[in-house]
């Protein structure tokens, strides 16, 4: 299916963990969009309104038409695995329930890592951020890596909240870092007062979308 077909297909899903589930979510798509482009004008930015746009796609991991995958494994935090399992993310206690925690190998800060590794090299635990950043990299997507990290990090919240794992963090990382915070700042909280116009902004990002993406995708 194409991109845009996926998209439509997450207007069929209301997400369990969201706290704006009154609206579709192709509402929030757009509110994302469009307060980003708000600050970042131009079509030097127009990968990050196209982020924006895009960044809750993968959701569709639970449409029942796709892999009907159940919400706790596809929406929610992202976090690394193969390393101890910090307190910052949520809900931490229930690690106690995860076998990992009983594996010597991946119970200290660096694990099976070392220290300046870089996130890329991190395995991290599977939603709709890692399904939507190896979707877009599988696809051939010519949106810049900046965009497709913003997109595979944004749930990382005990990273770009509360500086765990910064010590596998390497030069590049600390930029990536900058764009996934500014990107928070237009993401969950911090919808738009009014709802945008859909006949009139919708045409701006499906634009977007013929331009970086092929017509048809692998899911």
């Amino acid at each position: 299916m194409s991109m845009w077909d996926a998209v439509l297909m997450l207007n069929e899903l209301v997400d369990d963990s969201d706290p704006d589930t009154e609206q579709a979510q192709i509402v929030h798509l757009l509110q994302t969009g469009e307060s980003l482009r708000s600050i970042w004008p131009g079509e030097e930015y127009e990968w990050l309104h196209l982020v924006g746009f895009l960044h809750d796609v993968g959701k569709v991991l639970a449409h029942p038409r796709l892999y009907n995958e159940p919400q706790w494994c596809v929406v929610g935090d992202t976090f690394p695995l193969g390393c101890k399992f910090d307190p910052a993310i949520v809900f931490p206690q229930f690690f106690e329930h995860n076998p990992d925690i009983n594996n010597p190998e991946y119970t200290t800060k660096c694990g099976i890592y070392q220290e300046g590794i870089g996130l890329d090299n991190l395995i991290m635990s599977w939603g709709h951020d890692e399904y939507m950043y190896q979707v877009c990299k599988l696809n051939g997507c010519t949106l810049p890596e900046v965009a497709l990290k913003v997109i595979r990090y944004h749930s990382f919240y005990s990273w770009h909240q509360n500086n765990a794992y910064s010590h596998f963090m390497n030069e590049e990382d600390k930029k990536t870092l900058q764009w996934v915070r500014e990107f928070q700042k237009h993401d969950l909280y911090s919808k738009l007062p009014t709802k945008p116009d859909e006949a009139t902004v919708l045409p701006y990002y499906q634009g977007l979308i013929n331009k970086y993406f092929p017509p048809m995708m692998k899911w």
